[in-house]
């Protein structure tokens, strides 16, 4: 098939695929709520870009004291004392969530350094006997250090760019056998330096990125690296001090940061670059950039000492002149892409939540996750976390259209994830065409079928019958070419056996943390719902519960409140706090208050499919809940030991108002709730069946 025609089939595909969840989103939720449907679905995020932050003139630099910083910055310097200025102005002018110290290493300045120095509150001033180069100034900081944690190297010519320090040491929180983590460097005017460096098998070096956009996906996200500068990185005291700081066998200065590296990989640790921690770095401002004279010369030569002295590893790098892609720096992992229709947003909805701990699994694994949305739309604050935490996410104007972006990618991946059955729908052939050697697994999110059907049952209307049975007909046909179909209940995999018996189908269920327990019950009051206002069938068991449901419960427990949490308010919604007790908040970006203050969750769904992250997140909080049956298909819930289940009006109101005002009840539920989620929902509950998956 030419490139013509695979653009133009995905694109028809995808226009008949819109106008078909188009009517059926005109029926189920309103010509409101479907134009912003449609806006999402061809949003386009612009990627950030801004001009580097430089830090007021006139700032006079001064830093908090403190007996045990998490971290010491040990930045060397030798005269060039308007770099060391404005770095020290970038630091002072920055807030950080990080207790840190500042040593300034003088390596022998003749101008006016150690005056300045000595005069601003809370540095540290060290001033070396004689001229001993980077390294040795480096070590003379690292010896001197107070720092309980971390040891971050900070070169005078840069300005660090606000975050920074954070991010940097983040990364050691969220991975667990980082050994050393380097910053993504700028040039002065914006563009990149370096987003990690690649080492070749001769010893010499590439800077990842250089001359182009640090907003590029190639480079905008963490991963490992060869090497990181010691321009900007930061490494573990303790691992520091074990390898022996710096090699002075590099003296004064060059291949020290590449080959310490080395040495933390040889301690069975990673190297990462995390380009959510920016630095401006003024290349050269120091020790210039020809490599015939002056300082930059031992660079040359240092080469020569590194090739010999890592001789052994370098043999398994790439040739020299080998180009440096993402297919060639994951080339040692399992690469794995997953594509669906938007960006996640964890904090929206549970199957964003399931997707972003899917990836967290697959990392944790081995494997490299790269992630396509299918609008192409750089999402933020959620593609910047995803990037932050390894994840390779394309956009546009970077990411091409599928059908390109495919032909240029599709032969590094070993296993594709296509979320949503009218996302495989346009996906599928592409994939087949340009990804023949992957394995295609289809994730469900939640049998779309079953869930049109039940909706269709529930407000008796005849043509969105008819709609669902030929959903079944695409979905089943799309389950039988795929090589594995994920679904996350028991309930759906027993439903497919009959409808799809030929299918290989795995449960892959809701991914949760547990939160802990929270409030106590005599700590707790009022009632809570969450959940995402755009599906149909949350905005129904709103309206229900409130209509129907809520007044029995106020006439019994006069002071109690209903809570309502969850993105896309529409009008019906925000009509029901009128209501008395009623309060819709729309979306909350911290709800832990709610599930750790409220005394009961709701899960008042008439119709549905899947599973119901609103139960597991209530559930990880040690919040009792009261639920239709249909909210707990598939969900090992045992009525009266995990939960309270009702179907109709009546039936729930008593469920809830026994509940508040049973403490021993509230309490065994609240225990086995936690203890459900744990056993069946949790991450550690799911990693059998993500090894035989992607792994096996």
């Amino acid at each position: 098939m030419s490139p013509f025609m695979a653009d133009a089939r995905f694109l028809a595909d995808r226009a008949l695929g819109l106008a078909r969840r188009g009517w059926i989103s005109l029926r189920t939720r309103g010509m409101r709520a479907s134009l912003a449907r449609l806006r999402a679905q061809f949003a386009r995020g612009a990627v950030p870009s801004s001009p580097p932050w430089m830090p007021p003139a006139d700032i006079a630099p001064a830093f908090a004291t403190s007996s045990n910083p998490r971290a010491s910055i040990v930045i060397p310097v030798f005269d060039q004392l308007h770099h060391t200025r404005r770095c020290l102005q970038a630091l002072a002018a920055q807030a950080h969530a990080v207790d840190f110290e500042v040593i300034v290493v003088d390596d022998g300045s003749s101008d006016g350094t150690d005056a300045y120095c000595t005069a601003i509150p809370g540095l540290r001033y060290h001033r070396r006997a004689g001229n001993g180069g980077f390294i040795a100034a480096c070590n003379d900081g690292a010896a001197l250090a107070r720092g309980e944690e971390f040891l971050v190297f900070l070169n005078n010519d840069t300005v660090p760019q606000p975050g920074w320090l954070d991010a940097l040491l983040r990364t050691f929180d969220e991975v667990p056998d980082a050994g050393l983590v380097g910053a993504q460097l700028m040039f002065p005017d914006g563009s990149l330096q370096e987003s990690g460096g690649v080492v070749f098998a001769d010893g010499s070096g590439w800077n990842y990125g250089r001359g182009e956009l640090p907003g590029d996906p190639r480079f905008a996200y963490s991963r490992d690296a060869d090497y990181v500068s010691g321009a900007a990185i930061a490494i573990r005291r303790e691992l520091f001090a074990c390898l022996g700081g710096f090699d002075p066998r590099y003296a004064p200065a060059y291949y020290e940061d590449t080959d310490l590296a080395f040495a933390v990989r040889e301690a069975g640790l990673r190297v990462l670059v995390q380009p959510a921690a920016k630095v401006v770095h003024d290349e050269g401002g120091t020790a210039g950039t020809d490599v015939r004279v002056g300082p930059k010369a031992a660079q040359v030569r240092n080469q020569s000492v590194f090739r010999e002295h890592r001789a052994a590893q370098l043999a398994a790098q790439p040739a020299p002149g080998t180009i440096p892609t993402p297919a060639i720096l994951h080339r040692g992992q399992r690469q794995i892409l997953i594509i669906d229709a938007l960006t996640p947003q964890p904090d929206h909805d549970s199957g964003s939540l399931r997707l972003v701990n899917l990836m967290q699994l697959l990392r944790e694994g081995g494997a490299h996750v790269a992630f396509l949305p299918a609008n192409r739309e750089h999402a933020g604050r959620y593609t910047e976390a995803l990037q932050e935490s390894g994840v390779e996410c394309w956009y546009a104007p970077f990411g091409k259209r599928a059908p390109a972006w495919l032909r240029e990618h599709g032969h590094r991946f070993d296993t594709i994830v296509v979320c949503r059955h009218y996302v495989l729908r346009e996906f599928l052939p592409l994939l087949r065409k340009h990804a023949p050697q992957a394995r295609i697994v289809f994730d469900t999110v939640d049998l779309h079928y079953l869930r049109e059907r039940r909706g269709a049952e529930v407000s008796g209307d005849a043509a969105l019958l008819r709609t669902s049975e030929a959903t079944k007909a695409r979905e089943l046909d799309l389950i039988a070419r795929s090589d594995v179909t994920l679904v996350v209940s028991e309930a759906e995999r027993a439903l497919l056996a009959t409808d799809a018996p030929n299918a290989r189908v795995e449960v892959l269920s809701n991914l949760h943390q547990l939160a802990g327990p929270g409030g106590s019950f005599a700590a707790r009051k009022d009632l809570v719902f969450v959940g995402g206002l755009r599906h149909p069938p949350n905005v129904d068991a709103v309206r229900w519960f409130v209509e129907d449901v809520f007044p029995n419960i106020r006439s019994r427990l006069a002071d109690v409140r209903f809570h309502c949490i969850g993105s896309h308010v529409t009008a019906e919604i925000e009509a029901l706090s009128a209501y008395p007790g009623v309060v819709v908040h729309g979306h909350v970006p911290d709800i832990s208050p709610y599930m750790d203050g409220c005394r009961i969750g709701l899960a008042p769904l008439r119709y549905g499919a899947g599973v119901k992250g609103k139960v597991n997140l209530s559930m990880a909080h040690g919040q009792p809940v009261v639920a239709t049956s249909c909210a707990v298909e598939g969900m090992h819930l045992e009525p009266g030991r995990d939960v309270l289940v009702a179907d109709d009006a009546q039936g729930f109101a008593d469920a809830v108002v026994a509940l508040y005002r049973d403490e021993a009840l509230w309490n065994t539920l609240a225990r086995n709730g936690m203890r459900n989620v744990a056993e069946h929902f949790s991450l550690d509950a799911a990693r059998e069946t993500v090894r035989r998956v992607f792994f096996g």
